[in-house]
């Protein structure tokens, strides 16, 4: 019985990692498919896993929200960070800090 009991641990193990990797991808696949309609760099072509915690998505069910950070560039000279929020496999959230500000600057003299 003990044999069954470490059997199914090792195929849910398994099964979580596979989804995992997965899930990783797609969240990749978002960030540079936004990077690329905004005119940005992504950078080092992948995402950081940064949180995993169970959380209730639309429909009420439980679901594994997993939060991933990768950072991106507007013009070249700096890093900004961006976040995901993956509900199971589905984008649930995107933040980004904000880019494209050019610097202001008093041309009046004063």
């Amino acid at each position: 019985m003990a044999e069954l009991a470490a059997l199914l641990m090792l195929v849910g193990i398994a099964w979580f990692w596979l989804e995992s990797l997965g899930v990783r991808e797609r969240a990749i696949a978002i960030a540079k498919d936004f990077c690329a309609k905004e005119n940005v760099q992504f950078l080092d072509g992948a995402v950081a896993a940064a949180s995993l915690r169970l959380r209730r998505d639309h429909r009420g069910r439980l679901a594994i929200a997993r939060i991933y950070q990768f950072e991106f560039t507007d013009t070249g000279n700096n890093r900004l960070k961006g976040t995901i929020i993956m509900l199971g496999d589905k984008l649930e959230t995107m933040h980004l800090e904000p880019f494209g500000l050019n610097d202001i600057t008093d041309k009046s003299g004063a």
